[in-house]
């Protein structure tokens, strides 16, 4: 891969790692324990159809909280085999990652033939 697609996979990478993070924290707030953040609870009022709201948003929260997590530990795990030396390579079959692939989605870890394989089964 040349330096300038390299720097190119870096930036968006960057920029995707602080859009995340900006998610997280419009969701919730940092916990430190265990979870890069915690969901605030909601508070519409005390009465039961606000609080079924307030539970259903939590919930939905929840959701996209772990979701959010997990994009950017992936985003950040990609930055780390950038600067190890280790980047575009699938973590399965030891090869090149697909340079479309690299492109569409940066934070890539397998190939195809081996996402495909291990989604199967």
């Amino acid at each position: 891969m040349d330096a300038a697609t390299m720097a190119e996979i870096s930036k968006k990478l960057n920029e995707e790692e602080k859009r995340l993070e900006q998610d997280l924290a419009d969701i919730g707030r940092r916990s430190g324990v265990g979870r890069i953040s915690e969901p605030d609870f909601p508070s519409f009022g005390d009465k039961e159809d606000e609080n079924a709201a307030e539970v259903a948003l939590y919930g939905d929260n929840l959701s996209l909280e772990e979701t959010l997590e997990r994009e950017l530990r992936d985003v950040k795990n990609a930055i780390k085999r950038i600067a190890d030396g280790a980047y575009g390579i699938c973590k399965y079959c030891k090869q090149e990652i697909a340079l479309q692939r690299l492109l569409a989605r940066p934070e890539s870890s397998s190939c195809v033939t081996c996402k495909e394989k291990f989604s199967r089964g």
